[in-house]
């Protein structure tokens, strides 16, 4: 039966039959799925590359399959960049924890405005505070969100409860829906009170949220980071925070990961969030639940079948 492996860090795999032909899958930058499959063989990565794509223009190759013999080169110009790929399909499986993601951003952000953090682990330590805890209300707010796929959406319609205006930018000409109204990127920086990035990692989003980036915001503004950590400059993110351009960060990705996402590099940039009260940091946990685990297996199966 063809064996589906996916893998949502370097060294966890799961696997399921569903045809004929043995097939790899290994996840990408941007939440793609990338399927590889070669005449019934099963397929060998290089390295250790087996679950994440490299960085932007990297290459990512099959060295070889079981029985000898190598597949043929294909160019793939997705939205990782240009990653050299030996490959038969390329499917998306973003619908698989689309749900999850929009779940968690609007957790960070519920959690900052209203100093939930902050303030259980003062009650820990027998502090009693309610003033200096008073909450920021997402009502009448305006959330701009850059990159409206199938994580932006989900955020989008979460947002619809709240009574906030959404706004959102899209390289790909998204029209407006029922929860968001397409606009520029630059009316995002002019009218936003949350900026929250939803993009793949690109050439166009590689380093987006800069130095530059921030100084052209009117408002001051909340960031939420839920895409990839080399969207987003972390050390022009701190600056920020002391600026006071940035009045709070929510970041579950950081330029600072490792490829694999399992591990992270420390430095002073990343000391400063951990001990700013203006920042929730999670560890690269909002596509990963229990249930979008089960979701992908279900549709890179249904996809497959299909083919």
């Amino acid at each position: 039966p063809w064996t589906v492996f996916y893998g949502d860090s370097k060294y966890r795999y799961s696997y399921a039959s569903v045809g004929t032909d043995w097939t790899h899958v290994a996840m990408c930058y941007d939440g793609s799925t990338v399927i590889f499959y070669v005449n019934g063989a099963s397929v060998t990565l290089d390295g250790e590359r087996s679950a994440a794509a490299g960085p932007v223009d990297d290459d990512f190759k099959i060295a070889s399959c079981n029985d000898g013999s190598s597949p043929s080169s294909h160019t793939w110009d997705g939205s990782v960049g240009p990653v050299q790929v030996y490959h038969d399909k390329i499917l998306s499986a973003g619908e698989a924890n689309s749900n999850a993601v929009g779940e968690h951003a609007i957790g960070m952000l519920l959690n900052l405005m209203n100093n939930i953090g902050i303030s259980n682990e003062e009650i820990k330590t027998n502090v009693w505070e309610r003033e200096k805890n008073r909450g920021i209300e997402l009502d009448k707010k305006v959330v701009g969100i850059i990159g409206f796929g199938k994580t932006g959406q989900s955020f989008a319609k979460k947002l619809s409860g709240f009574d906030c205006k959404v706004i959102f930018y899209d390289i790909k000409k998204i029209p407006t829906n029922e929860y968001a109204n397409s606009v520029s990127l630059n009316e995002i920086k002019l009218k936003s009170d949350i900026i929250s990035i939803h993009t793949d990692l690109n050439q166009s989003s590689l380093n987006l949220v800069n130095m530059d980036f921030i100084k052209s915001c009117k408002k001051k503004f909340i960031l939420i980071n839920t895409s990839r950590g080399k969207c987003v400059k972390t050390k022009d993110v701190v600056s920020g925070l002391i600026e006071n351009k940035i009045i709070g960060a929510c970041l579950d990705v950081l330029d600072l990961e490792e490829i694999s996402f399992e591990k992270i590099q420390s430095n002073q940039d990343l000391d400063y969030l951990k001990e700013s009260g203006k920042v929730i940091l999670t560890p690269h946990i909002a596509g990963l639940t229990h249930e979008s685990k089960l979701k992908l297996s279900k549709v890179i199966i249904e996809k497959i079948k299909k083919i």
